[in-house]
């Protein structure tokens, strides 16, 4: 493995250093970075190009002043930008918010787009699968600049409208009361009796949801609460239970159950005493705390098959904390919404963050949410498709090898041979896609960035283009390269970690 891994490093190592001499070379000869000061009308025109020809060492010919700038990042230094900025600086501004974005974004389209695409191969030819497949063309074919602007329009100005007063009509509440009848109708699937019996129960229960919502204006100001959190976190137990060892497990769901009932025992203290005053170094540490003692309990109380129990346990208790986390957050809304900054209008179109808005550590939560929703939206719907469709044919081709039969006529479950069997070895293709998008992620929110003025890697990017600034669009490059390689890597890992089969030396 370590042999490996060094072998790989070593060798991305040169096609880094193929591919960074190539693109100095591009962007060298692609504009004169001189070229405004030329035009200018300054008197001291000439002393300005020449103090920015020194600068940026434009005397020296690009290809030898490749390896001037290639010895600046050996020693960490990606050089001055033409308005004399440490471009470590504005590197460093632009990497954090560009990675918060791509992250996020790829991880909830990774999960969306993983579980539907299963789910439509569970369920194909049928009509969750027909539906599934045309969002996804629709969404794949769609130009992400025109998603933002759309997003724009009707994901924030015409919400911000309809939060001022967030009544549901009537029509609304029928109209998601019978999509959500059908979705479920089609996803759990049997005899027409059953999805009778299941369309209704969930149209039901979606219009009962949505009054309630609409009459206590519960948008305006958003809660939990502590009745809602114990069948949630109750929920969380069964439903994780049921997915990741099944309820015959009985260690795995008394453990998880415990958890749960730990954490609404701990719904008060956590909402009213501990959770005050946070930073962010004591949230993650609570978050791995709460990972850590859940896995504990499964640990204990899972012996001898300790491993699926302690798995368990700590998906649990991570959504068991992270729904006390969200009803925190919550409890700020409207102290956030209605600020002086923001007057009414959460649903941010510019920028990454409120200037000047200041507040504790759970309104600057806030703000970050409000300000990543709709570039992550715009993102997410392009690679929710690709995810969809790639997790469906991946599982559609596993579920029909010679391997899942024998399972089967093993008289194992269904349950047992999807999950167990089927969903590990689908990974593998989509493993592939994953590393791939990282790269191509952060490559492509360039567009995302420009449209809804988030300062990052894409704007930084494109400023330095149009400006004919080598060093901050080599610093793009470098990173995300380095980034590509990177996860690549990580993918050769994981396919040895999925498939047994493959070796890794």
């Amino acid at each position: 493995m370590a042999s490996f891994i060094i072998r790989r490093l070593i060798a991305s190592i040169f096609v880094l250093f193929a591919a960074t001499f190539l693109m100095y070379l591009l962007v060298a000869y692609s504009g004169d970075p001189l070229e405004d000061l030329r035009l200018s009308n300054a008197p001291n025109k000439e002393s300005l190009i020449e103090a920015r020809t020194k600068l940026l060492n434009l005397d020296v010919p690009p290809p030898l002043r490749y390896f001037l700038w290639l010895g600046g990042i050996f020693r960490g230094d990606f050089g001055i930008s033409i308005q004399n900025q440490p471009v470590n600086a504005l590197l460093g501004n632009a990497i954090t918010s560009t990675l918060t974005l791509v992250t996020t974004a790829t991880v909830v389209a990774m999960v969306l787009g993983i579980t539907v695409g299963i789910v439509s191969a569970l369920r194909q030819y049928t009509g969750f699968d027909y539906s599934v497949t045309l969002i996804a063309f629709l969404f794949f074919s769609l130009p992400i600049f025109w998603v933002a602007v759309l997003l724009k329009q009707y994901g924030a100005i015409q919400l911000n409208d309809w939060l001022g007063d967030p009544t549901i009509s009537v029509p609304v509440i029928i109209g998601l009361s019978l999509v959500s009848g059908l979705l479920w109708m089609s996803i759990l699937g049997g005899r027409w009796r059953k999805r009778l019996t299941v369309f209704g129960i969930a149209a039901v229960a979606t219009a009962a949801v949505l009054t309630f919502l609409s009459v206590t204006q519960w948008f305006a100001d958003p809660s939990i609460g502590i009745v809602v959190y114990a069948f949630l976190a109750l929920g969380i137990a069964v439903g994780v239970t049921a997915i990741s060892t099944g309820l015959r497990n009985r260690k795995a769901l008394y453990a998880s159950l415990i958890v749960a009932v730990i954490g609404i025992a701990l719904y008060f203290p956590m909402m009213n005493y501990i959770l005050n005053g946070m930073t962010l170094w004591f949230f993650l540490l609570l978050a791995v705390l709460a990972v850590v003692v859940s896995g504990a309990i499964g640990w204990f109380m899972g012996a001898p098959d300790r491993g699926p129990v302690v798995r368990t346990t700590a998906i649990v208790g991570f959504f068991v904390a992270a729904f006390i986390a969200l009803d925190k957050y919550m409890s700020y809304w409207h102290a956030y919404a209605n600020s002086s900054r923001v007057r009414g209008r959460p649903i941010a179109t510019v920028g990454s963050s409120t200037p000047g808005l200041g507040g504790n550590f759970w309104v600057q939560g806030i703000d970050l949410y409000t300000h990543l929703l709709l570039p992550t939206i715009a993102i997410i719907l392009i690679s929710f498709a690709s995810y969809t469709r790639y997790s469906r044919a991946s599982l559609l081709e596993v579920m029909n090898q010679d391997y899942i039969r024998t399972a089967r006529s093993k008289g194992l479950t269904e349950r047992t041979v999807v999950v167990r069997h089927a969903f590990r070895n689908a990974l593998i293709p989509i493993t592939t896609i994953i590393a791939f998008d990282v790269g191509a992620l952060i490559g492509g929110a360039v567009i995302t960035e420009t449209v809804f003025g988030w300062v990052g890697m894409g704007r930084l990017f494109v400023t330095a283009l149009g400006a004919h600034d080598p060093n901050p669009v080599m610093a793009f490059f470098v990173v995300t390269g380095t980034l590509a390689v990177v996860f690549n890597l990580i993918a050769d890992l994981v396919y040895a970690a999925l498939d047994p089969r493959i070796k890794v030396g």
